[in-house]
């Protein structure tokens, strides 16, 4: 006798054998025992969830002679009939090879004679989606107003293909993708049958690698015993038949990314290239990877939404505080890209690796959560003491503030003190750093002596920047259109349609429009080089607020700068001061 399949031989026979599906069982099993049978059920849902089995287990239960609790009885003649596939009461058809008028017309012409034994014709339509729309047209009136002994079985894995005039005629049953813990114990009692010595660790792999489908897990199972055949089936040999990688590769690549090494992210692919592992699985499980960081992440008590061990459940949280929830969807958004490009790419290992690349470089893509995620690295190197330009906090002490307009750095001119800066959260440090001279014993900077002929000139005046007033405010509402102009490319995208009101002493509010460029404008970095910049040009000290504007807010005032008007106009005009 030839072999026959695992899915083949363990298809459900009875409503009892069906698993996961429990809502549409019971319903099922309810309309036989009241006997409120429809004319036309519609089956839809993921591969391998049972649509066509429980069909069949249906088609068998209206007809048998001896039913128990609306379920066949499996010993009648009618039911062993249909199970060998030899009963004129049942019909299946492959919608895929027949999908034309000409096939409609034909089951049109069969339900005009009823059943020769049993009580129903049943015709089951697999894959209906792939009709074409004449034959769904030929369909429709039959399908509404059948004889009596007549049942339509549609099952589709793609229901909005279906036409709605389809639909409405139909009784839905929605199939459900079955959890992996019920594939698992499922394969359990199938090995114990078949004698195969697996491990769970190996079965807990395999039901998480059907994606929700017995038959898969089956197809699955099948492979791997095949290869290693009177074997005890392990992990690590499920691992290399199906061509999948562990977690701890995908915990090494993550870090990777993280400490923005491409090296070892370009090595670690190469790792398992050599390996001959599938390299489109390994973007799918990654995926799989990232998605479960962000639910660790994100959600309470995410345990139960993870799958996984304890071991690896630890080494997922330990990863998770290594970055944030937006840095990860950008991670997952990368890489979905990247599975979309790999199912038509011939040179799938190039395509992963410049994937890698943008995930270790951000400043490689122009878009807002690339953006988002370079400033956070900036001021992450700031917190760490790696300011811009190499100034570390130990130095910073001989750091100074130029005021422009006040004459030469060591004269006499209005200087921020760095102690007042800390003290300040309006000020910092600006673009215009230098380094204070070293001192001598007295305090003085040395080689000023070589100042005003050999004498010493005065040591530098530390004074703090005075507080705005509120003609100081009102200069910089009625200058704001310049001054993002002047900030350059650094925040004006950001800042270009945005307003500032007054908001308490030496302080404005920064009204934005657009909730990202908030998003934006709000980061602390940006407001502090702001103030900077404020303070540098004016002289004055000023802190600015932000807040996005309501719905249906309208804002009066718009700031318009001397050139923007000059190019708006298109004439000579002259701006009087005032």
């Amino acid at each position: 006798m030839s072999y026959t399949a695992l899915y083949r031989k363990w298809r459900p026979a009875a409503f009892d054998d069906v698993k996961g599906q429990d809502h549409i069982v019971q319903t099922l099993k309810n309309q036989i025992v009241s006997g409120r049978i429809g004319h036309a059920y519609l089956f839809c849902g993921t591969r391998g969830t049972g649509k066509t089995s429980i069909a069949k287990i249906f088609a068998r239960a209206v007809n048998c002679e001896n039913p128990a609790d609306g379920s066949p009885c499996g010993q009648c003649p009618i039911c062993r009939a249909i199970a060998e596939g030899s009963s004129m009461n049942v019909v299946e058809i492959d919608a895929a090879s027949n999908n034309g008028v000409e096939n409609i017309r034909d089951i049109r012409e069969q339900v005009q004679y009823p059943p020769t034994e049993g009580k129903y014709r049943v015709y089951i339509i697999d894959e209906v989606h792939m009709l074409s729309i004449g034959a769904f047209n030929a369909l429709l009136k039959t399908l509404e107003e059948p004889p009596g002994y007549v049942i339509f079985i549609l099952a589709t894995t793609e229901v909005h293909k279906i036409p709605v005039t389809i639909l409405s005629r139909c009784q839905r049953y929605d199939f459900k993708r079955i959890p992996a813990e019920t594939i698992a114990a499922r394969l359990k009692e199938v090995a114990e049958a078949e004698q195969i010595s697996i491990e769970d660790k190996a079965v807990a792999y395999l039901a998480k690698a059907a994606d929700g489908a017995f038959r898969d897990a089956l197809s699955l199972l099948d492979q791997c015993v095949a290869f290693h055949f009177g074997e005890t089936l392990t992990y690590d040999n499920v691992l290399d038949i199906l061509g999948a990688v562990d977690q701890t590769i995908f915990s090494r690549m993550f870090n990777a990314v993280i400490d923005q090494n491409t090296k070892d992210c370009i090595l670690l692919l190469e790792e398992m290239v050599m390996q001959g592992r599938e390299l489109g699985q390994f973007v799918n499980d990654f995926i799989w990877y990232l998605r479960n960081l962000l639910l660790i992440q994100t959600a309470e008590d995410a345990a139960g939404l993870v799958d996984m061990s304890e071991e690896n459940l630890r080494q997922l949280e330990a990863d998770g505080k290594r970055t944030d929830g937006n840095t990860l969807m950008r991670y997952i958004r990368v890489m979905s890209e990247l599975s979309n490009q790999l199912r038509y790419a011939s040179q799938k290992r190039i395509l992963i690796e410049i994937a890698l690349i943008k995930l270790t470089k951000p400043q490689m893509e122009a878009n807002i959560d690339s953006l988002l995620e370079r400033i956070q690295q900036l001021e992450a190197r700031v917190e760490e003491g790696i300011l811009t330009g190499g100034i570390s906090p130990g130095q910073a002490a001989g750091v100074s503030l130029q005021v422009p307009g006040a004459g030469a750095f060591y004269g006499a001119g209005p200087v921020l003190d760095p102690g007042e800066a800390q003290g300040n959260p309006g000020a910092g440090f600006s673009g215009s750093f230098q380094a204070a001279p070293p001192q001598g014993a007295a305090g003085m900077p040395q080689n000023a002596g070589a100042q005003n002929g050999g004498g010493f000139s005065e040591p530098p005046r530390q004074v703090a920047i005075p507080p705005a007033q509120l003609e100081d405010l009102n200069l910089i509402r009625n200058e704001w259109g310049n001054i993002i102009r002047q900030m350059g490319m650094s925040i004006r995208p950001s800042f270009r349609d945005t307003v500032v009101e007054p908001s308490g002493d030496s302080c404005l509010c920064i009204v934005f429009s657009d909730p990202i460029n908030y998003a934006i404008g709000n980061r602390p970095s940006v407001i502090g080089s702001l103030e900077r910049f404020v303070a540098e040009k004016y002289g004055k000290t000023i802190y600015f607020k932000t807040r996005q504007r309501e719905t249906g807010e309208r804002s009066n005032t718009i700031y318009v700068s001397d050139e923007e008007l000059r190019e708006k106009i298109h004439m000579d005009i002259s701006i009087e001061e005032e």
